[in-house]
């Protein structure tokens, strides 16, 4: 490497073909030249086209990233609206299967239900019809059935089919107590029962007990004396027996210790029915025994002297048909006592109720067969 002074200047000669600018030049700028020698640096030292290629790749790159990206962001919030959507179709789709499975399982009851009343309504035509039968029966042999007094012989009347119906019937009507009574411990178990389910249950129960007061009704008018001496009970059942039934206090001391979260206004109410109760009991008791007095004082009148014997006859049967409208009246009380008491209460307490209820005569029934299968005590030794 040599250095050369020019005009004050130093000039740096790295390669050895440099030349050197005549003296007469030396002191001139030629920019020219120099641009020339410059764009020869860079012809030989780059090749046309590659800069302008690799900046045009890189945008290139750059434009389908962004694109990309931004494809990708479109087709993730296209991906959410969807997911969203299928998610709000499905909710809406589940609902509304939950509210045709409830309104096909009360249709379901209904139509149950509407089964139930066809069969007891059905069952009262035949026994209606029975009925019928036998009254054309006894209307065609009462010429040969009347007395020495003209008067039909109460022997000869012979109720038995009318109760032999009653007894099949009543049958009946304790089996499907049986199966109301559990399904009524079954709903009270599952905590997804509404209260209209249980209003539908309850009113299903009252009309059971609705039916045991018409076959009673068909069964007093042959024979109301098998009604209230309680043949169709069971021995225990017919200890706490009541004109033919059970006291409607009773329905309510039985009842009402197995509610609880009673509100005020309801105690009072059921106390009040209570005590409505108890007073029409206290009449049709004193009424009963009324009966029972002038009864005693027709027959001690036959008793006394023949007289007018015909006459005091009838009078003394007409006196004991006033027996069945006492049956009546009775069964009446019971009736509008479940009725009063499914109004204070609410569905579920009711429900609850009606279920205390119908455990009660169940304990009863298993205690009278405990009983009458009970081993029979020694005889007592006789007595020295």
């Amino acid at each position: 490497m040599r250095t050369v002074v020019v005009d004050h200047q130093v000039v740096s000669m790295t390669t050895p073909t440099s030349q050197f600018v005549p003296s007469s030049r030396m002191g001139l700028y030629e920019p020219l030249h120099q641009i020339s020698m410059w764009d020869d640096t860079f012809e030989g030292n780059t090749s046309p086209g590659t800069d302008v290629c690799l900046i045009e790749e890189s945008e290139t790159k750059i434009d389908d990233k962004s694109e990309y990206s931004s494809d990708k962001s479109h087709g993730n919030a296209e991906d959410n609206h969807t997911s969203k959507s299928i998610s709000e179709k499905i909710q809406r789709r589940l609902a509304q299967n939950r509210e045709a499975a409830k309104k096909s399982r009360l249709r379901k009851k209904a139509y149950v239900q509407q089964l139930e009343t066809s069969r007891l309504k059905l069952a009262q035509l035949e026994l209606e019809l029975e009925r019928a039968r036998q009254q054309g029966m006894l209307i065609a042999g009462a010429n040969a059935n009347m007395g020495l007094y003209g008067i039909v012989n109460p022997v000869n009347r012979n109720p038995c089919e009318g109760i032999a119906a009653f007894e099949i019937e009543y049958g009946h009507w304790i089996d499907e107590q049986e199966r109301k009574i559990s399904e009524l411990r079954n709903v009270l178990h599952s905590p997804i029962v509404g209260d209209i389910e249980l209003r539908m249950l309850v009113d299903n129960v009252l009309n059971h007990y609705c039916n045991l007061f018409r076959l009673k009704r068909n069964a007093a008018r042959a024979d109301a004396f098998y009604l209230v001496s309680g043949m169709w009970r069971t021995s225990v059942e017919r200890f706490f027996l009541w004109i033919g039934g059970f006291r409607p206090s009773e329905l309510l001391n039985v009842v009402m210790p197995q509610l609880d979260q009673l509100t005020e206004q309801q105690v009072g109410k059921v106390n009040n029915l209570k005590h409505s109760c108890i007073q029409a009991e206290d009449a049709l008791s004193q009424g009963m025994e009324k009966l029972q007095q002038t009864l005693v004082q027709s027959i001690s009148i036959l008793a006394a002297g023949p007289g007018n014997y015909g006459t005091q006859m009838v009078s003394a049967i007409e006196k004991l048909g006033s027996l069945e409208g006492f049956v009546h009246q009775a069964d009446h009380l019971r009736e509008q006592t479940l009725q009063q008491m499914s109004r204070v209460l609410t569905p579920r307490q009711a429900a609850k109720g009606l279920l205390a209820f119908g455990e009660y005569f169940q304990r009863l029934r298993a205690l009278s067969s405990l009983w009458s299968s009970r081993p029979q005590a020694h005889e007592p030794a006789a007595l020295l």
